[in-house]
């Protein structure tokens, strides 16, 4: 720095400057005065409106600033999750918007819900079945902080009651029925694609959903698209669906045997789909004896669940899908025993956030989900397509007020 700050001497020396006169010397006195008083008004400003500036050594840890008067007070809890939750999600009624029926039973009306509970598919079910119940529903679309869109789009697709040019045009009649995914470009709209294809499932979701929040288990996959639906920034990994048999604990389905007693080291869960490293997999080990393991991840992509709450270190381990072989088991021989037991208790301590229970529950996949949306939430909702005037009134591109945008809305 000091030979820089030499350069510019000697640059500065190089040239020959004007010379001062009176009037320069009056105008040069008059801007120092000005600075000074501009300075002195500006410092008593930020002192009256950020007095106070603390950290809190609480359980939100966030950073408030507080004026003198106690009038203004702001917070940024650490991570933006907030010490407690605190939001409301407007859940859209099947008999509201035409086309949502469809989406969920067909389009002769003949798959249930019960139908759609099993397998992958049942989140779609279950988160929405849980919402309806949940303590942090509103009824009310103009207090509502995040909208639920209810599909059982997977299952209805599976089961023949919509193919994919219909499940395209019912999800864009759909949406144009929806002011409210109008005035946030769908930011504040949650979707739920409960399997490989994700969001794929909606031929146009990269056209008309490409903002929206989407709810799936499996970020990783994309079923031979040439792109993935799935965004880290705005979308959220959610546990996939296990039967709820499983999640009991009293259930003899889920009581593990010992250690000491099992016969086998290792058992494959998954599908095939034709590729090596998992045609391989399956031919180390087809036996399924326990309930109750570490889990061995051979998904190079995978993206897990709550990964900003549990460390996956310490319940898991992850294989390269490139060393699947004879080296992959003897790795797993060579694990003591209570270097296993210790990550199967760490597991048996965060296993509730897989289950989909009753918000009743102190612990569950609901808890969890609703925790990462509050992160998603946002004070204040536009778009491209969205404009306000200087009452705060929120109006389209044609000057009309948001209260009286009538569907069908125009969409992307």
């Amino acid at each position: 720095m000091g030979s820089i700050g030499g350069n510019k001497g000697r640059l500065f020396a190089a040239h020959h400057a004007p010379l001062c006169t009176r009037t320069h010397q009056i105008g040069s006195l008059l801007l120092v005065l000005t600075t000074f008083f501009l300075t002195r008004l500006l410092d008593r400003s930020l002192s009256t409106t950020f007095d106070h500036v603390s950290i809190s050594s609480g359980s939100s840890r966030a950073i408030s600033f507080t004026d003198t008067s106690g009038s203004v007070s702001l917070s940024w809890p650490e991570r933006g999750y907030g010490s407690h939750l605190s939001f409301k999600i407007y859940v859209y009624d099947e008999n509201e918007i035409d086309g949502l029926k469809p989406l969920m039973y067909g389009r002769d009306g003949r798959i249930t819900a019960e139908g759609c509970l099993k397998g992958q598919w049942g989140t779609q079910v279950k988160i929405h079945k849980l919402l309806l119940k949940s303590r942090y529903r509103t009824t009310k679309k103009e207090e509502a902080d995040l909208f639920f869109v209810p599909a059982y789009v997977k299952c209805v697709r599976m089961l023949g009651g919509l193919n994919d040019k219909e499940i395209n045009y019912t999800y864009v009649k759909v949406l144009s029925q929806m002011p409210y995914f109008r005035r946030s470009g769908g930011r504040d709209h949650i979707f739920v694609f409960p399997s490989g294809a994700g969001a794929h499932l909606f031929r146009s979701w990269a056209t008309y959903i490409n903002r929206s929040i989407i709810l799936t288990p499996e970020g990783d996959r994309t079923d031979k698209k040439d792109t993935s639906s799935f965004n880290t920034w705005k979308d959220i990994i959610i546990p996939g669906n296990v039967d709820d048999r499983m999640t009991k604990t009293k259930d003899t389905l889920v009581r593990p045997l010992p250690l000491s007693k099992r016969r086998y080291l290792a058992n494959y869960l998954g599908r095939a789909q034709g590729k090596v490293g998992r045609l391989q997999l399956i031919e180390l080990a087809k036996q399924f004896p326990d309930k109750e393991c570490v889990p061995v991840l051979i998904s190079d992509q995978v993206e897990l669940p709550f990964q900003n709450v549990i460390d996956y270190t310490q319940i898991s381990i992850k294989w390269p899908s490139t060393q699947i072989g004879p080296q992959m088991l003897e790795y797993l021989e060579s694990i003591p025993d209570e270097d296993i037991e210790r990550m199967i208790n760490r597991g048996r301590h965060v296993r509730c956030l897989w289950v989909y229970a009753p918000e009743s529950e102190p612990c569950s996949a609901l808890h969890g989900i609703l925790w990462e949306l509050q992160r998603k939430v946002r004070h204040f909702h536009q778009s491209t397509e969205t404009f306000w005037l200087h009452n705060g009134s929120i109006v389209n591109r044609n000057l009309v007020e948001f209260s009286h945008w009538k569907p069908p809305m125009v969409l992307p």
